[in-house]
């Protein structure tokens, strides 16, 4: 039986070692969180899973609230002057093929880690450092890097020619709340976008205390957005922060909020990261190779909510690459080609990315033209799901105005 060391407990490094575990593998799996801390730590991420991860997951067995999250039926688009004011400049909402749920990874990661374990899985609670990494691995016969953007990814060296920022472009604050309002076109992901200074996103989550609602701006760092917390402020004191942004940049979202208190808490974070993509390999000190997946080797801004997502699907390629590789051994060209066939699904998110945090002029006439066009607004909100055809209408200015100007002889003709 071979033997596979993933490291990470995360929403990757679980769905990899739970899928691995199903096909007979010998699996030790690393996290520095059992559990129990993890129900009872903080916010760890916003996400939302759209229709494809949603169905990679009930066929592993580990939709564990399906029937319980609320569904997202529809993504929300409204354009904010930033001077303030009481009425967006652009708002539509575009409807989802299929519904999406978000559910706090709280309860996901602490469930499936007691599944890995219930299931056969080795599971080993310490922070791993690189010695400690090349210890693990010697005794595998491949190591998977799942750890995040924390200390382990910095060992995989920065991909210059497809990394563009080399610092955060957002600071990222979340709260989960209940007591709050429902959207005016039902139950949506709803994006406020204030051009030059960052966005506000909310939507309905399950979480500790059941369906709630999370909010989170995204604001350009230093920004009149950008309200730093002291470290270790309370859910509640966080919450009052977000709450006086949205009184001033997104009014329509304060109105939902304005009643609102934290879900728990713990129910609140605040974070910064660079957007970076890393070579897939890297070699430790006495010359193992492991392998890096997910925002260990490819970490976008959560404007496009797409980390969960892109992790559901890193640990399915990953899944199907070492299980189709059989018996051979896992060299850095077997490491080389598995990231290769991830990168040709993320690389459209990573582009997708990097538009939407730099909002070139086009941008904002796709957002004007969907307001007049139901078309387009289902098709961008659809994209959540399948990020792939962006590249022929949304991300491109010439291809961009190309479709803009169909749609606009088509509605006159």
């Amino acid at each position: 039986m071979r033997r596979i060391l993933v490291v990470g407990a995360g929403q990757s490094g679980l769905q990899l070692a739970l899928g691995l575990l199903a096909e007979d593998y010998d699996v030790t799996l690393v996290g520095a969180s059992g559990p129990e801390e993890l129900r009872a730590g903080p916010v760890l991420s916003t996400q939302c899973l759209f229709g494809p991860a949603l169905r990679r997951e009930r066929r592993h067995g580990l939709s564990l609230w399906r029937d319980r999250a609320p569904l997202v039926e529809g993504v929300g688009v409204r354009v904010a002057d930033p001077a303030g004011g009481g009425v967006p400049d652009v708002s539509w909402v575009g409807r989802l093929d299929e519904p999406a749920q978000s559910v706090d990874q709280r309860l996901t990661l602490s469930a499936w880690l007691d599944l890995f374990v219930a299931r056969g899985g080795r599971f080993l609670r310490h922070r791993v450092d690189v010695d400690g990494l090349e210890e693990l691995a010697r005794e595998h016969d491949l190591a998977v890097v799942a750890a995040g953007r924390g200390e382990l990814a910095r060992i995989f060296p920065r991909d210059t020619t497809r990394s563009r920022f080399d610092a955060p472009q957002r600071a990222l604050t979340v709260a989960y709340a209940t007591g709050v309002h429902p959207h005016p076109d039902g139950s949506v992901l709803s994006r406020s976008a204030v051009p030059g200074l960052g966005e506000v996103v909310s939507l309905p989550v399950y979480s500790l205390a059941g369906p709630c609602h999370a909010v989170m701006v995204e604001a350009v760092p230093g920004g009149p957005m950008d309200r730093p917390v002291p470290s270790g402020a309370s859910a509640g004191a966080v919450l009052v922060g977000l709450l006086d942004v949205l009184r001033r940049y997104a009014p329509w979202e304060y109105e939902r909020f304005a009643d609102a208190v934290p879900a728990d808490p713990r129910a609140a974070l605040r974070a910064f990261y660079a957007p970076v993509v890393r070579e897939p390999v890297a070699r430790l000190p006495h010359g193992t190779a492991v392998l890096g997946m997910a925002d260990t080797v490819v970490a976008n801004d959560p404007v496009t909510a797409q980390g969960a997502n892109m992790a559901s699907l890193c640990a399915d390629v990953y899944r199907r690459a070492i299980v189709d590789h059989g018996p051979r051994p896992f060299d850095e060209a077997f490491m080389r080609d598995t990231f290769a066939s991830y990168w040709r699904h993320a690389r459209h998110v990573t582009a997708w990315s990097r538009v939407m945090l730099s909002g070139p002029r086009h941008v904002w006439e796709l957002f004007r033209l969907a307001q007049e066009d139901q078309a387009t607004a289902d098709r961008f909100a659809n994209s959540f799901s399948d990020p792939s055809g962006l590249i022929e209408w949304f991300l491109h200015p010439e291809r961009a105005m190309e479709y803009a100007d169909g749609v606009r002889h088509l509605s006159r003709a």
